[in-house]
């Protein structure tokens, strides 16, 4: 992998790179309704309500968002409002990177154009990105692409954007769901995960390990 050098560097951006808070915004909201136990359950079923919300045809993520709200209350017997959806889609804007990747991805960048693929909308995504501390040559969403990841149509509007292929890039993603096992299907040789604790090691899709984006340039011999 040290050999490698991608024409792209492309990343997933929640999660990866932004510090992802979506339990921390249901605990705010849910957490003095439920117990303990009830919260963990609460909050593994909205993960698992919102990646099921996309992996059909497009639609806007405060769709998704309030479709995976409603679907967890349900399951849960907690009240659904509107306006407790719409406040977790509207706290996305001002969520910050991981303490480790602004100078992470400022060694990187100096040589190696980075991208991002996310699972956002357009009105969410640069006021993350802002706050990365780092030059992007390219930002897509899934508004733009029309779908959103695991799904492999994300993934090749960004090619079609960029002009390359799987061969031109190294991946680098938290998620294997989301993001490396769509890659390694592609064809994406070159993938890195980032361990944040996300999802268990999968050694089977082909990936150097990080522990976090201060091990980036090492990977690809910065």
């Amino acid at each position: 992998m040290s050999q490698f050098r991608p024409k792209y560097i492309t990343f997933d951006c929640y999660g990866t790179l932004t510090h992802f808070q979506m339990a921390e915004a249901a605990q705010k909201i849910y957490g003095a309704q439920l117990d303990a136990p009830g919260m963990a359950r609460f909050i593994k079923n909205f993960a698992a309500f919102r990646l099921d919300e996309i992996l059909g045809n497009w639609k806007p993520y405060n769709e998704v968002l309030h479709n995976a709200v409603e679907r967890t209350c349900r399951r849960n017997g907690v009240t659904f409002r509107v306006e407790d959806a719409r406040a977790i889609y509207d706290t996305v804007p001002s969520w910050g990177p991981h303490p480790d990747v602004p100078d992470g991805l400022a060694k990187v960048a100096r040589e190696i154009p980075l991208v991002i693929l996310s699972n956002a909308m357009n009105e969410q995504i640069m006021s993350n990105v802002e706050k990365l501390g780092a030059p992007f040559h390219a930002v897509y969403t899934a508004q733009q692409a029309n779908a959103y990841k695991p799904r492999f149509q994300a993934f090749e509007y960004m090619f079609d954007m960029l002009g390359c292929g799987p061969q031109d890039v190294l991946h680098c993603s938290s998620s294997f769901r989301y993001d490396l096992m769509s890659a390694y299907d592609l064809g994406i040789k070159h993938k890195v995960w980032v361990n944040r604790g996300h999802e268990p090691a999968n050694p089977y899709y082909e990936y150097t390990e990080i522990k976090d984006i201060s091990g980036l340039p090492g990977v690809v011999g910065l």
